[in-house]
């Protein structure tokens, strides 16, 4: 029996490909969805569509600035500066840089195009608007990596405000005699001579938390910032490096609000604002913030500490950034327009890490996304791999799309990814009538008395739903039956804030707010009092309030006598596995604060006028790891970014589960919630650079055209493991650096596997780098799932804690096999990933059906085809007459009377082919005449369509032996034999083994 698994359909991440990079913009909120779990299959990407009209960020093979280090033909080397930064005032960098631009237009003109921003330090590249055939037509030039969509990205914050006395500082051990803080010379030493960029909405300059000294016009002391005669902003660094910054004045920003404090103001919109678009009134052009989360990102990394905070006139004692000397440059990146659209275009952050780069920060914080992480190419982290080259460390959000599995963004292994994670509650609790008591968040600080409770679904108004009065939506709930009453209303649709503001308006005192599916539970500023519960909670909650004379009580804090443990992941913060390279790559990295996070605020975003909110996001945990990576530059300066990534995750501790058991998820945590008290002393770390990242990235399936050999994307040296295809048994390599002489032991351990590392025992001294091999052996582990576990080295005192990932496979065989005649047979050899009996189905074969057709020059002429019922695969084979023509080809299921686009293939080639798995019904097969043969104006094609039954088909088709005979590991051949065909058709089949999703096809004729 054929198992109903889907083909990508796509080429696999593995296969060399034209770097297409598709990205779609979404908005990450916070939103219901299945749970994650660690067996789960990994879920295939959907295919990129053809080109279209629009802008696009054009990104070209040669290093850019930030990674010239001599290597290529005629390349400077210009990794000179103190710090290990970029001096892009040299000569030689000035010189290399006009090169680049002028490449880049050369570029840009074989396709009659214009450059409108290029990018020279840390990408390679240009923007640039383009017709869907001039975007076809880089896509296939030499010297061109990607050509990528200029996308609108978001922030990644649940977009509410989400508030105790106690701080997140105080929560991870930076505070007090003994805290992080205390061991580097205090709060005021704490980040000094670093230098934090903050990629956002901008900031608030006249923020106490960001209060600095006015900049004078000479050297002022040591690491003080000051102006220079041309007016731009220098700072000396920790690391013996120099910070220069740009102040740029305008619409809401002076001169004087460039402080000690903040060095660096600048704004990035070309890319927003192409084609005509406005900002909105509310809207300067400049770095000023009149959203509120770029000034929360940037004070949570490093507001000034002792700052007193009120929110709608109540206080919430004292608030700190985690480094609060750290100086900040702000990089205004993310825009509204008149039109209410908002986001942040992938040229404008291209632009802006480019800058960065060149006026050498030490830390970028990254709280943007773009949705789910597909490939290992996109303008932006191509962007952040030369910042990390040049010594820059980048924090970036996971997305606020969880628990769902593979929704996380910023795969790329020189980038921090952080998940979100409680640590700091505001809680509440329901009180029933029966005395029950339940627990939930909330800011209510007052009590409310027993009141009369009802659910929503009861009391909807005149023309609405239950469903609507349920959620409890705009004009949903009726007065005369809310008035004087808690209403308990769930989590979907709408803004949650919303839903309380539906309450007070039908004359409600009072809302339980629950999630209909598990979820975090966020402390936001209602409307009215409000405790928001998780599911069991809620439920039990609702069904009392459907009884008759039911009330409720809101007491503050948890009165229930039971603690709710801490830390926990987030339910909103996006999950692994990703999509890249088969999850080769573990990600996230680690978990820090990210729910009702207190901290600056625009009151130019705040109903009530206030310079602080707590907010929840993925956002709100990046800019801790921000700051900690700039304490870590004060007490390490010298620290690679990969050095200080691995040292935040070997030392991270457990998260918790609702229960209170440790929760080591690394799908959803990382290596674990970060323990500022111990990341200072890792005692061995995983290292890795440039050259390590451009052989992944080869091994990846991206052709750079660098001369550097591919590695497997599980052997790039990092503070985890994963292994997305593993095939019986895998070794890999691992080496680490000793920052404390010892002897260490290891010992790992993965459900279902033997595991051996060796050597076991490694002797080292403070600056020793010594590598060891890991062999993972398939024993019991369920087949086709994920199975985690963890490597540990202990010694001298320390315990450094790697996180694993194994994806046990059935087998790893061919993509295709070839053959031909009316009978025959071919040998096909495989990888097994059991041991014993492997059973192998053949699937067909189908005949193939040919028409043949035309299509005009830049059209498309669509052919209706029918998948019946049993189909096991389908194959859509397109060739062009003339091999001169471009031919693109698009297949779309036919919903009702719209066309949805399930697969496409759109290379430069005059032939395409879409192989897939797709459910029966009716499709329509899309051929797009690229471009014709010179002189002409169509181009003929043949259209060739199989579907491979599961049982039955044209001849007999066959394996000998079935079952295959296989040992654990080992390679294995068996024959595939097939007899009766018409030699004048060409035919399809397929192998598929066991439960394994992915079949081998087979091709006769």
């Amino acid at each position: 029996m054929v198992p109903p698994h889907p083909c990508p359909p796509a080429p696999g991440p593995r296969a060399r490909r034209r770097l297409l990079a598709a990205t779609t913009g979404l908005l990450l909120a916070a939103a219901p969805a299945a749970a994650a779990g660690a067996a789960a299959p990994l879920p295939q990407p959907a295919a990129p569509g053809p080109y279209a009209d629009g802008r696009y960020v054009v990104v070209l093979a040669g290093d850019p600035v930030a990674e010239a280090d001599g290597s290529a033909p005629g390349e400077p080397s210009l990794k000179a500066a103190p710090g290990g930064g970029v001096d892009v005032t040299r000569r030689a960098a000035q010189d290399y840089r006009r090169t680049l631009l002028e490449t880049q237009q050369d570029v840009a003109r074989t396709v009659g195009a214009s450059p409108e921003q290029q990018f020279t330090v840390a990408l390679n590249g240009f923007s640039a608007h383009l017709s869907a055939a001039q975007a076809q037509e880089l896509s296939g030039t030499p010297g061109v990596l990607a050509v990528a969509r200029d996308v609108l990205r978001h922030p990644d914050a649940t977009t509410e405000p989400a508030t105790e006395p106690a701080t997140t500082a105080d929560h991870l051990g930076l505070t007090g005699p003994d805290g992080v803080w205390s061991a580097l010379g205090g709060a005021e030493q704490a980040g000094r001579g670093v230098v934090v960029a903050d990629l956002d909405t901008g900031l608030w300059p006249e923020h106490p938390s960001v209060a600095g000294e006015a900049l004078g016009t000479g050297p002022a002391g040591e690491l003080v910032a000051h102006r220079t005669a041309d007016g731009a902003i220098t700072v000396p660094k920790a690391d013996g490096g120099t910070f220069t910054g740009t102040c740029e004045t305008g619409e809401g920003w002076d001169a004087d609000d460039c402080t000690t404090k903040v060095v660096g103001a600048r704004a990035f919109s070309a890319g927003f604002t192409a084609g005509g678009v406005q900002l909105a009134d509310t809207e300067p052009p400049t770095a000023r913030d009149t959203d509120g989360h770029g000034t929360h990102t940037a004070t949570t990394a490093v507001g000034a500490s002792g700052v007193p905070a009120t929110v709608d006139g109540t206080s919430y004692g004292e608030t700190t950034g985690v480094a609060p000397a750290a100086a900040l440059a702000v990089y205004k990146v993310c825009w509204t327009a008149a039109d209410g659209d908002a986001g942040c275009a992938t040229s404008d952050l291209v632009a802006a890490i480019d800058a960065a780069v060149a006026d050498n920060v030490d830390v970028i914080n990254y709280s943007i996304g773009g949705g789910a992480a597909t490939d290992v190419v996109d303008p932006v982290e191509l962007a952040f791999l030369s910042a990390a080259s040049a010594g820059i460390f980048v924090s970036a959000s996971a997305g606020n799309s969880g628990p769902g599995a593979s929704t996380l963004d910023h795969a790329s292994p020189w980038v921090t990814t952080v998940a979100a994670a409680s640590s700091v509650l505001r809680e509440g609790t329901v009180r029933l009538g029966d005395g029950r008591r339940f627990v939930g968040a909330s800011l209510t600080r007052e009590p409310l008395p027993s009141t009369p409770v009802v659910p929503a679904s009861a009391v909807a108004a005149r023309g609405a739903t239950a469903a609507d009065a349920r959620n409890c939506l705009e004009g949903s709930l009726d007065p005369a039956q809310v008035r004087g009453k808690v209403v308990v209303c769930d989590r979907a649709v709408t803004a949650r804030v919303s839903k309380s503001a539906e309450v007070e308006r039908a004359g409600g005192v009072g809302m339980v707010l629950v999630n209909p599916t598990p979820n975090s539970t966020e402390a936001d500023q209602h409307a009215v009092p409000t405790v928001h519960l998780d599911t069991g909670a809620g439920e039990a909650v609702e069904a009392y309030a459907h009884e008759e004379g039911a009330t409720v009580a809101f007491e503050p804090g948890n009165t229930t006598g039971e603690r709710t443990p801490t830390p926990q992941v987030a339910g909103f913060s996006s999950r692994g596995p990703t999509f890249v390279n088969e999850g080769d790559v573990l990600k996230p990295d680690v978990a820090a604060p990210g729910s009702g996070v207190l901290a600056g605020y625009s009151p130019a975003a705040s109903a009530t006028g206030d310079l602080f909110a707590p907010q929840s996001g993925t956002s709100m945990a990046a800019p801790h790891v921000t700051g900690l990576a700039a304490l870590y530059s004060t007490a390490h300066p010298g620290w690679s970014p990969m050095a200080v990534k691995s040292a935040l995750m070997t030392t991270a501790r457990d998260l918790v589960d609702t229960a209170g058991a440790p929760d080591r998820d690394p799908f959803a945590g990382g290596a674990g919630f970060v323990d500022p008290a111990r990341m200072l002393t890792p005692g061995l770390v995983y290292d890795s650079g440039a050259l390590d990242w451009l052989r992944y990235l080869e091994g990846s399936g991206a052709d750079l055209g660098a001369g550097v050999g591919p590695i497997d994307p599980s052997d790039l040296n990092q503070a985890s493991i994963a292994v997305g295809d593993l095939a019986g048994t895998r070794t890999v390599t691992r080496s680490v650096t000793a920052t404390t002489t010892g002897l260490y032991h290891a010992t790992a351990s993965v459900p279902g596997f033997d595991v051996t590392v060796a050597p076991s025992v490694l002797v080292v001294r403070a600056g020793d780098t010594k590598q060891f091999r890991v062999t993972f052996t398939r024993t019991d582990a369920p087949l086709e799932g994920w199975s985690t576990g963890s490597l540990t080295w202990r010694g001298a005192d320390r315990s450094v804690r790697s996180p694993i990932a194994l994806r046990p496979v059935t087998v790893a065989a061919p993509a295709e096999v070839t053959a031909s005649g009316a009978s025959g047979s071919q040998q096909v050899t495989v990888t097994s990933g059991v041991a014993g009996e492997l059973d192998v189905t053949a699937a067909g074969l189908a005949a193939g059906s040919t028409r043949t057709g035309t299509t005009p020059a830049g059209k498309e002429t669509r052919v209706r085809v029918k998948v019946p019922e049993g189909t096991a695969l389908s194959r859509f084979d397109l060739v062009a007459d003339d091999r001169d023509a471009d031919l693109d080809l698009t297949l779309y299921r036919v919903d009702g009377g719209r066309r949805v686009p399930v697969a496409s293939s759109a290379s430069t080639a005059a032939d395409e082919r879409i192989t897939t798995v797709v459910d029966p019904g009716t499709y329509e097969v899309g051929v797009t005449t690229y471009a014709a043969a010179p002189g002409r104006r169509t181009a003929r094609y043949r259209l060739t369509t199989f579907q491979v039954p599961a049982a039955g088909g044209a001849g007999e088709f066959s394996v000998d032996p079935d079952p295959v005979p296989v040992q654990l590991g080992r390679e294995a051949t068996f024959s595939v034999s097939w007899t009766g065909l018409d030699p004048a058709l060409p035919h399809l089949g397929a192998l598929f083994y066991g439960d394994a999703p992915v079949p081998t096809v087979v091709s006769v004729g």
